[in-house]
């Protein structure tokens, strides 16, 4: 397996800590499950049958700190509600049914509560770098699928091409990213270590494919930055914690 190497950054970044509920509190560093999904935006491979499930995922081995952690607060405006599809399906077939959700509506102008916007407190990251180390896991290893995976991602991280624009945490924090170079010049890490506690690990159990309707699971491990390198183990290190009579 190989394992690659691809250096993240941005201006803004938040990785938000659940235990803070409804106010944004980032943790210090980006988290496995938002490095995986950077990944996953360059290159992810599907199986042929309908519907389409992952032959693989990314399994993210080591990230390291290449700037100072710096903190920025932030007071955001956020929609309290968004649009269904299946109101979208709805409209398309009645149009005069079409009932917009108006962010800077009251109750009496929109005729419903709940609508609106609301402000909220974020504590998200700033000028952030980092190198993240992983390898792809194939589910059933293959070795023409391996070197289709590996040589494709690294082809297309090589010329800076992707699915989708991959994030730091939120969608409106762009992430930009390269594959990290060798040599001398090449950026050492922040002399900084700090006792994390517990990091959301994932949101999904990457032990089997799965889908769009496959219901979330989380899963934890006990994060420790030590001088600027945070270590993550596999998926199925007994260090990550899931949720009981999971699998």
């Amino acid at each position: 397996m190989k394992t690659f190497e691809l250096e993240v950054w941005g201006s803004l970044a938040c990785f938000t800590r659940p235990e803070f509920k409804v106010e944004r509190f980032s943790y210090p560093v980006i988290t496995p499950s938002a490095a995986r999904g950077i990944f996953d935006a360059i290159y992810l491979d599907f199986t042929k049958e309908v519907p389409k499930q992952p032959v693989m995922y990314w399994q993210i081995e080591r990230i390291e700190i290449l700037e100072p952690i710096r903190y920025l607060a932030l007071m955001r405006n956020e929609v309290k509600e968004k649009v269904s599809e299946a109101s979208v399906r709805k409209w398309m077939k009645d149009p005069s049914s079409v009932e917009p959700i108006r962010a800077d509506a009251t109750n009496e102008e929109s005729g419903q509560d709940s609508k609106g916007r609301t402000q909220r407190q974020t504590i998200a990251l700033r000028d952030v770098h980092y190198r993240i180390s992983a390898r792809a896991v194939l589910y059933r290893e293959d070795y023409e699928l391996r070197q289709k995976v590996e040589r494709s991602f690294e082809r297309r991280a090589s010329h800076g091409q992707c699915f989708y624009q991959p994030y730091l945490g939120c969608r409106e924090f762009t992430a930009y990213f390269a594959l990290a170079e060798e040599g001398s010049h090449r950026k050492a890490p922040q002399p900084t270590s700090e006792a994390v506690g517990w990091m959301l690990y994932d949101v999904f159990d990457l032990k089997a494919p799965g889908s769009k309707q496959s219901a979330p699971e989380v899963s934890l491990f006990d994060a420790q930055i030590s001088q600027g390198v945070l270590e993550v183990p596999d998926y199925s290190s007994p260090k990550v914690r899931r949720a009981a009579g999971a699998n």
